[in-house]
């Protein structure tokens, strides 16, 4: 899924090394366990299947797939399936941001008008009675306020307040249109806070995509093959997949299991004109690995350095500070927010276990991953499930760390 070559083309990605579970501090029984209990998931329909990942010390000591890749079929779940990783697109792209801030090309107070003019001049949309009223910006949009979503930009799926529904309205989920236009009906509308006094989850990283072609001179997709994805030999990862991988989609139930609501993902298939930096690529289990250990191993994998060690430490930090609003389930207690991943603050606060220093993130079509460098630890999860995404986000890191030793 090379999304510099045809599709078809790409090679198969190499695979990490692998040990046994106890070899590397992982309980097998406890594994079992977790197996187990997606399998009473599989079986109550909850999800069609799922594939699930847990390496440890640079090596894989657990790689399952279980249930049905489409429920329509009876094909089973596989290692390779391809998935719809939505939102697990913005670390990659945040990373391409930081790649270009350690090349010199910009700089993260940058205002974001800089690089894309049509936002020098968006209002602050402010609902006063009933209606919208509009306010100058008293800090111009940075593109430390887009990695961190303190920008001000909405999405039109997190809430219904006017400046969502104006997002819904003109149909910013397009997919027949290109990043740059993309970025000028973005602007075209008003912001829904001051730029870094909220943080709300948003289009940032989608307009973090445009930045990306404007200072490169190339398309995402482009970027993305020459500086990430080829470099980790990501090579069944890209805003498409070809025709003769048709078979290998994973494909989520017609309607969601506990609400009946009609579910309807892009597909993958389809070469669109925009390529989506918040939410366009699909991928596979071991791709996907490859970049969690690379960010594991502070920026290396097999002997290419991706990132520099101090810059992505810097990315996994809490970049919110105190006096920012945050409102949103999707940082729970004891999480602040990075420049493209969730980040642990505090053991204790959140409802699952994990580790102080932990960063993460995941896809509205139910895929997640975090690292765990205190643990040298990371995990995948992959399902085509959005209703049972948080359900499942919760679960599968209890599971988890029940089976650390």
């Amino acid at each position: 899924m090379n999304v510099h070559a045809t599709p078809s083309a790409a090679k198969a990605t190499p695979a990490l090394p692998s040990a046994k579970p106890e070899t590397i501090g992982l309980s097998a029984q406890r594994l079992q366990r977790m197996r187990d209990a997606f399998q009473r998931e599989i079986d109550k329909g909850t999800t069609p299947g799922v594939v699930s990942m847990v390496a440890r010390r640079g090596q894989i000591g657990w790689f399952e797939a279980q249930g049905k890749q489409d429920p329509a079929g009876s094909t089973a779940m596989a290692t390779n399936s391809i998935f719809r990783i939505f939102s697990m697109t913005k670390p990659l792209v945040s990373l391409g941001i930081m790649m270009l801030v350690e090349d010199g090309h910009l700089l993260l107070n940058d205002p974001l008008a800089k690089y894309i003019p049509e936002f020098g001049s968006q209002k602050v949309g402010v609902e006063r009675n009933g209606a919208l009223e509009f306010a100058l910006p008293v800090h111009p949009i940075t593109i430390q306020d887009l990695l961190r979503h303190t920008s001000g930009i909405s999405y039109e799926i997190t809430g219904a307040g006017m400046v969502q529904r104006m997002y819904a309205k003109a149909k910013t989920f397009r997919r027949d249109i290109t990043n740059e236009e993309h970025a000028k009906l973005i602007a075209s509308m008003p912001l829904m806070c001051q730029p870094g006094t909220e943080w709300n989850y948003s289009r940032s990283t989608d307009i973090l995509g445009r930045v990306l072609e404007v200072v490169s001179g190339k398309l995402l997709s482009a970027f993305l093959s020459e500086r990430i994805l080829s470099p980790l030999q990501m090579n069944e990862t890209g805003f498409h997949t070809a025709q003769d991988n048709k078979s290998r989609i994973a494909q989520p139930f017609p309607a969601d299991p506990w609400t009946g609501d009609k579910v309807a993902l892009f597909d993958p298939l389809e070469v669109a004109k925009m390529e989506s930096g918040g939410g366009g690529l699909v991928s596979t289990a071991m791709d996907y690995a490859r970049f969690c250990q690379m960010l594991l191993n502070g920026g290396t994998l097999d002997g290419n350095r991706v990132i520099g060690r101090t810059t992505l430490a810097f990315m996994a930090s809490n970049h919110l500070a105190a006096n920012v609003k945050v409102e949103s389930h999707l940082l729970p207690p004891g999480h602040g927010f990075g420049l493209g991943f969730a980040v642990r603050t505090d053991a204790g606060m959140a409802p699952y276990a994990g580790s102080v220093g932990q960063f993460f993130w995941s896809g509205v079509a139910g895929t997640f991953f975090w690292i765990d460098p205190q643990e040298d630890l990371f995990a995948i999860f992959l399902s085509q499930g959005p209703g049972q995404r948080e359900y499942f986000r919760t679960l599968v890191r209890s599971l988890v760390y029940a089976a650390v030793e």
